[in-house]
């Protein structure tokens, strides 16, 4: 009896130390939530038979990731902008210890610097359509981004080949999107590099599902190493014709299988520091591939994805049968980083930068296009300028509208109107008695020590009456005093 109690005792160890293995034990500590959209059945071009596939690949992966998953296919664009609306709803509800994910598979496309999410009723006749019948991508990044989460993770099969006519003009690709410039807490992945265009594969999934399917697997991956391991399998997988690429501004930890570390979350700045790969100079990059053989110099420089990793390759490994394929990759993102600075100064002089470099680029016409929108907008600053006194003038003219002066046409008429805004203090002065009292009381002051001959209030009178007063004093006595008094009477 003991046997098999012991063997029952073990294999229960056994598979309880497996599902602990394949459970993601971190999803205890948060909510986990997905939206997954596969656009596959577009009514104006080709369906994309591999977007279902894709879809349909994710919602199990993400379901065993500990993820409540909402799918939605074939969405048109009302559809798919109430199936966004609806999942951030229930990302605000479930609270700020939520992870979301958004998984898209289907056509993106470029205009004017703007990537769109393409709905399966979207029939453009012309680029300027493309606005008002898709989906922006910022809409769906700010829409999340501005709710409290843990992390938002998007990830985005969207980079096929444009299949509308009518947009012969627009950019191949998508344009970057820097979550660095967004809110905190933001993973993005593109199927491939910005400006590039993804493969749809030979088998059932694309070349960045079929990847992502299986990496993501891999229990106690950091996020960041999955996809630079997703990167580096596409890679391969297409003879280096396709290169996923992300962008991450993420302040914690996650995994999507094992034990996701939460101590990061204390220290977002920290977090986002030790997250965040730093980008090594072309020097440190030279040191790096030094002595390296060929293979596994192109794996590195692969794995972290940036110019000068790319660029130290290239003039390390100039005879490298791979060296042609980076150095294609090198200029198209050299090109796509101009394109993003000059969208996000969005100034003249940002387009004219861009055209002295990409004159012939793909993108060329649209910064054409844009330089001649913000030309039109600089010609008018100088008009809003000079109309800008004329508030002034308006403000110190009188307000109320029975004192309000007609339009003068001659400009004398303008010291009138100084007149009569300084009327009000010169009546002030006039009618103030106090300020003529002192001259009143100096007068008395000076009358005050002569008790009985006095000079009179006047004046002007006072010298002739003492004058008069003396001369009669002294010829008449005492009787001088009288008629002083009197002649001054009838003075």
């Amino acid at each position: 009896m003991r046997r098999p109690t012991f063997s029952n005792l073990l294999l229960a160890s056994g598979l309880l130390a497996l599902t602990q293995l394949m459970t993601p034990t971190g999803a205890a500590a948060e909510t986990r939530l997905a939206l997954v959209i596969g656009q596959s059945a577009y009514r104006a071009v080709p369906e994309l038979p591999n977007a279902a596939n894709d879809a349909k690949g994710m919602m199990e992966l993400l379901g065993n990731a500990g993820f409540t998953v909402t799918t939605a296919a074939n969405l048109s664009q009302n559809e798919m902008r109430a199936a966004i609306s609806d999942f951030a709803g229930r990302v605000s509800a479930s609270g700020a210890d939520t992870v979301a994910l958004v998984f898209y598979a289907g056509h993106g496309l470029q205009i004017d610097g703007e990537n769109y999410l393409v709905p399966v009723d979207l029939d453009p006749k012309r680029e300027a359509d493309i606005p008002l019948q898709g989906v922006r991508l910022n809409d769906l990044l700010n829409t999340l981004g501005a709710l409290p989460t843990r992390a938002r993770i998007f990830m985005l099969d969207a980079c096929r080949n444009n299949p509308f006519p009518a947009l012969s003009g627009a950019g191949h690709g998508l344009a970057i999107v820097d979550t660095k410039a967004g809110a905190p807490g933001s993973f993005i992945s593109y199927s491939t590099s910005p400006g590039a265009e993804a493969e749809d594969g030979n088998g059932i999934d694309s070349p960045y599902t079929a990847a992502a399917l299986t990496i993501a697997k891999q229990p106690n991956l950091p996020i960041e190493e999955v996809f630079k391991r997703i990167r580096v399998a596409v890679a391969q997988s297409t003879d280096g014709r396709q290169i996923p690429w992300e962008s991450s501004s993420l302040t914690t930890d996650f995994r999507f299988f094992g034990e996701s570390s939460v101590q990061t979350s204390a220290l977002p700045g920290a977090a986002s520091m030790a997250l965040a790969s730093a980008t090594r100079s072309l020097e440190d990059w030279r040191k790096e591939l030094q002595g390296k053989p060929a293979p596994v110099a192109y794996e590195l420089v692969i794995t972290e994805d940036t110019v000068p990793a790319y660029q130290a390759y290239i003039e390390l490994y100039a005879q490298d049968a791979r060296t042609p394929r980076l150095r294609t990759v090198l200029e198209r993102r050299r090109q796509m980083l101009a394109w993003e600075r000059a969208t996000a100064i969005n100034t003249r002089a940002s387009f004219e930068a861009y055209l002295q470099n990409w004159d012939n680029s793909d993108l060329a016409a649209t910064a054409r296009r844009l330089l001649l929108r913000v030309q039109n907008r600089n010609y008018a600053l100088p008009v809003a300028a000079a109309a800008t006194p004329a508030p002034v003038a308006v403000a110190m003219a009188p307000t109320c509208p029975c004192s309000t002066p007609s339009t003068p046409v001659n400009p004398s008429v303008a010291p009138v109107i100084k007149k009569r805004v300084d009327t009000p203090p010169k009546r002030k002065v006039v009618e103030t008695p106090p300020k003529r009292r002192p001259p009143s009381d100096q007068v008395v002051y000076e009358r005050a020590p002569p008790p009985d001959r006095g000079p009179p209030p006047e004046a002007v009178m006072q010298g002739i009456g003492v004058g008069v007063g003396i001369g009669l004093g002294m010829g008449m006595g005492s009787r001088g005093g009288d008629h002083y008094r009197g002649d001054y009477r009838r003075y």
